[in-house]
């Protein structure tokens, strides 16, 4: 049997899954990606180039669907390669719907089962838009092109027997038509490389500092420092925090580049516009920002954590807040739907109105000063973890369990709609 995964930056959310199918007996597992897609153990990858001169859109409204459909031409053509060159014949086609890459898979590939991956569903109110009243992005002109925007989606969707989305937030976004052909199952964490090590230590790159769990340690995490997460929000309450936290010291996980929503003005980056509107009322000594990191050294500053702050708009929730639930981080988040489905204010974790400033400050203040009166709360946290989002005990069963019922498989009732996190 043939398996073929779809995605721009393969393996992407399909790394496991990929894993799992190409160590079954008798399954050949192909992969379509774009220019940065990585080749796995065991499985054929096909990329597509993008060229440098593209066809411009008619209308204006028509830009995300024409790149959309540029790309799912070129992975049409990576497809027409792998059938002629090694006879790919999928009976399984799962891929990402954001990109435009799977729009034309079903006609490649008429006898399959097709999964659409259903990241996000973008809506002009009640989400992401228009949330941050500092980021105007409303009225009737971003309505328009943000309906044009999932037209590629909507149609990926359509061809699809199935969508497949991480969290219950993320399918409410959809048309409510739409929401009970998506099945919910997180893609996981490792909960074993993720947990709690009272021995562990972080050194700090380029300095004498090694940090270990007595120490007083702030965690905040993104794949970009920018204001979908946040940071705008997070720096302005860093000040007050250090004043009333002398000892504490600040590890800032995070590029300098722009994954969600607007980019910085020209020449300029959001991490040190935020960081000049404070640095004079920072002890910069204390404040260590350390771009990317491995995913071991990551670990292990989860594990000298002594507060982990997560903010996030109404959008896609983070890998990093399970991970670092996982590792019994001591979290202090903000109160947005995607958070709520994960942590239960003063159960698993503190939360806190995105905006609240001095909300947030104070907070985190205080749960430093008590962090020894915290022990259930980060039991409890790493318990919601591994009950709902483990990688290889839930969430990995669950997925291969939905696609073997997609096959026909002896677990066809895996196809239930209802394929929620364990709460």
């Amino acid at each position: 049997m043939d398996v073929l995964f779809i995605h721009n930056n393969f393996p992407g959310q399909f790394v496991h899954v990929a894993k799992a199918f190409a160590a079954r007996p008798g399954v050949r597992v192909f992969a379509v990606g774009g220019p940065t897609a990585k080749a796995p153990p065991k499985v054929t990858v096909a990329a597509y180039r993008i060229p440098e001169e593209l066809p411009k859109p008619g209308h204006p409204l028509t830009e995300r669907f024409n790149s959309d459909v540029i790309r799912g031409e070129l992975a049409a053509g990576a497809m027409q390669r792998l059938q002629r060159e090694v006879g790919c014949d999928p009976a399984l086609v799962a891929g990402h719907s954001g990109w435009g890459e799977t729009l034309f898979a079903r006609d490649l590939f008429p006898r399959a089962r097709h999964v659409a991956f259903c990241e996000f569903f973008y809506r002009a109110e009640g989400s992401d838009v228009g949330f941050d009243p500092e980021f105007p992005d409303a009225g009737l002109r971003t309505a328009l092109r943000i309906r044009a925007k999932n037209a590629g989606m909507l149609t990926a969707l359509a061809a699809a027997d199935r969508g497949l989305t991480p969290t219950e937030w993320q399918r409410v976004q959809h048309p409510k038509f739409l929401q009970e052909r998506i099945s919910v199952i997180h893609d996981g964490v490792d909960t074993d490389a993720a947990r709690p090590k009272p021995n562990a230590r972080f050194a700090v790159p380029n300095t004498d500092l090694v940090l270990r769990p007595r120490d007083e340690v702030i965690t905040f995490v993104n794949r970009q420092l920018e204001p979908y997460r946040g940071y705008h929000v997070f720096m302005r309450a860093l000040p007050e925090i250090l004043k009333r936290r002398p000892e504490a010291h600040v590890l800032i996980v995070g590029g300098n580049g722009v994954s969600y929503g607007r980019k910085p003005p020209e020449g300029k980056s959001w991490r040190t516009i935020f960081l000049d509107e404070v640095r004079d009322r920072l002890d910069m000594s204390r404040v260590h920002f350390l771009g990317q990191i491995p995913k071991p050294d990551f670990l292990s500053m989860l594990q000298v954590s002594s507060c982990h702050v997560y903010l996030t708009y109404p959008f896609v929730l983070s890998w990093s807040l399970i991970e670092a639930m996982a590792a019994e981080c001591l979290i202090v988040a903000s109160s947005t739907q995607p958070v709520h489905e994960v942590i239960d204010d003063g159960v698993e974790g503190r939360l806190v109105d995105f905006f609240d400033v001095s909300g947030l400050a104070e907070m985190v203040v205080d749960t430093l000063a008590r962090r020894d009166e915290f022990g259930a709360m980060r039991r409890a946290a790493r318990a919601r973890a591994l009950a709902g989002y483990d990688l290889k005990r839930v969430c990995l069963p669950r997925q291969m369990a939905f696609y073997d019922g997609l096959l026909g498989g002896p677990t066809g009732a895996s196809l239930a709609p209802d394929f929620a996190p364990v709460a």
